[in-house]
């Protein structure tokens, strides 16, 4: 005769297949504070100089921002083109959300905040979508405005570099699929990353205005 065993489950543990969640050191978390900070500021400096122009219209006046050097350094050039308001409003409003939201982001990861999968790769599409803006913005700077405004270099500087940390991060980590030697090379030399990007971006402005950049 058989003897049937029935285990009672409500006695045992429960398993749940919790997210896996990914904090950052501290060198990582005031990257993005820092970069942050500078984009924040960018984006608020060339939004106040924005109204100063406007309100100088309305009073049948002129305004000439402070960055405004000469006509190739020319901040006000900038903000007066139509590619200054792509979405139908000023550029650097999008920024004083965006660059605070990096900030937040930052602070959290400094509090010992760890987040989950999605939560990373969200944050490396953002970096992404701003890399590609900057682009963007770059080319039409030196080819349609031709102009070059130095806080919108500083948001640019800002943007590379913590789209370039951002994704090495989401790499060593698992988070975006990469080979092990990619991996290998983020560890040590993510720095080489942003720095050439940079560099590229430095020498197409000394390419296209030289020596008239500073006269």
């Amino acid at each position: 005769m058989s003897k049937t065993t029935v285990k009672d489950v409500s006695t045992e543990p429960e398993h749940h297949d919790a997210p896996r969640t990914v904090g950052a050191g501290r060198a990582f978390a005031f990257m993005l504070v820092l970069t942050g900070a500078a984009g924040l500021l960018a984006a608020w400096v060339i939004t106040i100089d924005k109204f100063k122009i406007l309100e100088a219209k309305v009073a049948g006046e002129s305004y000439t921002p402070g960055c405004s050097l000469n006509p190739v350094v020319s901040c006000g050039s900038v903000m007066e083109s139509k590619q200054a308001s792509v979405f139908g409003f000023p550029n650097p409003m999008l920024g004083l959300v965006a660059y605070g939201i990096v900030i937040c982001v930052g602070m959290s990861l400094l509090a010992r905040a760890r987040f989950p999968r999605w939560y990373w790769l969200t944050l490396n599409g953002g970096t992404l979508f701003g890399v590609a803006f900057c682009t963007w913005l770059q080319f039409q700077s030196l080819y349609r405005i031709n102009a070059l405004c130095l806080w919108c270099s500083l948001a640019w500087v800002a943007t590379i570099t913590m789209f370039w940390y951002v994704t090495s991060f989401n790499v060593r980590h698992d988070l975006l699929p990469a080979p092990g030697w990619l991996k290998r090379f983020l560890g040590e030399f993510t720095w080489v990353l942003p720095v050439t990007h940079v560099g590229i971006i430095g020498m197409l402005i000394l390419t296209r205005w030289g020596a008239n950049l500073w006269a």
